[in-house]
């Protein structure tokens, strides 16, 4: 396996006041677009939280590229982005440029480098018409390629997305998972209910009540995961 993309859990589980999140997960993954598939409830997104630090494990161990999320909590957020379903939790300056650029505070990079590389991804992925639009007046799919944009700008290594695509209509969900899927370089764990962007993954993982009870190439695990439900 690739140490430099590991993701790696060991007897992890995750308990909070009233209930189990995770129990007893234990995986190893270094594929670069890798699913995290289940029902509502059923641990993904605890699991995707862990990644960048959001959750803690109650027991077991995390690494993240080598990383240890409780102990390194700084060089892990600076190493994986994260997006969530819903734009507007993202959203944190009043301009499409600001917000963009708000991601590159702290990081040493001169005004011109900053310029450049707001610039750069906002023609990536079709902001650069909206450059000085208030951010919140965006469309729905404009304002998740704006989130996009906030975490790839900054470079990490890994991008967790938190169904990205729930609040979009079909187009929108295309557009984003084209992006996220192939046209993006870094390693993606993708969080979703919607098995056909979830079959173009290398692999899938799923989730029922907390456990992993499917991984591995993502057509089979997919096909294993309608059979129980139909």
């Amino acid at each position: 396996m690739n140490p430099d993309r590991l993701i790696s859990f060991r007897a992890v589980s995750v308990d909070f006041d009233t209930r189990t999140a995770l129990e007893d997960v234990s995986v190893a993954l270094d594929h670069r677009r890798i699913a995290v598939i289940g029902s509502n409830g059923s641990g993904k997104s605890t699991f995707a939280r862990l990644l960048n630090g959001l959750a803690s494990a109650s027991s077991g161990e995390v690494r993240v590229h080598g990383i240890d999320p409780l102990r390194q909590g700084r060089l892990l957020r600076r190493r994986v982005g994260f997006i969530f379903s819903n734009p507007d939790s993202q959203i944190v300056m009043p301009t499409v440029t600001e917000d963009i650029a708000f991601s590159l505070r702290g990081r040493g990079l001169s005004r011109t480098e900053v310029d450049e590389r707001v610039s750069h991804t906002m023609d990536t992925y079709g902001l650069a018409g909206h450059a000085d639009s208030p951010a919140h007046s965006l469309s729905g799919g404009q304002k998740q390629l704006l989130a996009l944009s906030s975490v790839l700008v900054s470079e990490p290594e890994l991008v967790v997305a938190d169904e990205p695509t729930a609040l979009l209509d079909a187009a929108n969900t295309r557009r984003i998972g084209d992006h996220l899927l192939d046209r993006m370089p870094q390693q993606l764990v993708l969080v979703t209910h919607d098995l056909r962007l979830a079959a173009r993954c290398d692999v899938a993982v799923w989730f029922d009540q907390g456990r992993v009870v499917g991984c591995g190439d993502a057509h089979s695990v997919i096909e294993d995961y309608e059979r129980s439900h139909g």
